[in-house]
């Protein structure tokens, strides 16, 4: 896959290109018609969400500092920081299940030789249950990962994309004699 056209503003800050003034300019031209010009706006949900406020501030200062803060990415900017929220939330209530379980256990072989067989047989199975609800935290969790993953990989490509799409060379212009000898 070959290296994608360098922006405009790299192009401009290395002084070394070998475009011509009017390439540099319609390169300028298409940049700033593939963005808004309006800036990220976070919505309210991503807002009282505290994991999903922090990853949103984090990700538009990245954004701002290479021009991309644009409101087209906002959805999916949005979509991103609540996902990878409740990806944090499943892990956090993981470690709380793996916890309760391991008290579960060390309280289970404290009453090893107390316990009628029916409590043992009814603490394995609540041990059993909860590592159950465990593993399906779990998928859960890989479910969110791959997703968060596809989106950053997609949104990396997107711009990559934007970028490519902007012509390198400038446009023929036809020059009006030779075509009036053509056609004659």
């Amino acid at each position: 896959m070959p290296t994608p056209p360098k922006p405009f503003t790299v192009l401009t800050s290395e002084k070394k290109s070998h475009r011509t003034k009017v390439e540099l300019k319609q390169r300028k031209n298409g940049e700033e018609s593939l963005s808004t010009g309006v800036a990220l706006k976070e919505r309210s949900e991503v807002r009282k969400n505290r994991i999903a406020h922090k990853e949103f501030k984090r990700l538009n200062e990245l954004l701002k500092a290479i021009s991309k803060n644009d409101a087209i990415y906002e959805t999916i900017i949005n979509r991103y920081c609540l996902m990878l929220a409740e990806c944090s939330d499943l892990e956090t209530k993981r470690e709380k299940i793996y916890e309760t379980a391991l008290k579960l256990e060390a309280k289970l072989e404290e009453l090893s030789g107390e316990a009628s067989f029916e409590e043992f047989r009814r603490a394995v199975r609540d041990i059993s249950h909860i590592y159950s609800t465990m593993i399906s935290c779990d998928k859960q969790v890989q479910s969110k990962r791959k997703m968060l993953l596809d989106i950053e990989k997609e949104n990396i490509m997107t711009i990559a994309a934007a970028l490519r799409s902007i012509p390198k060379k400038e446009e023929k212009s036809s020059n009006p004699l030779l075509e009036a000898l053509r056609d004659g």
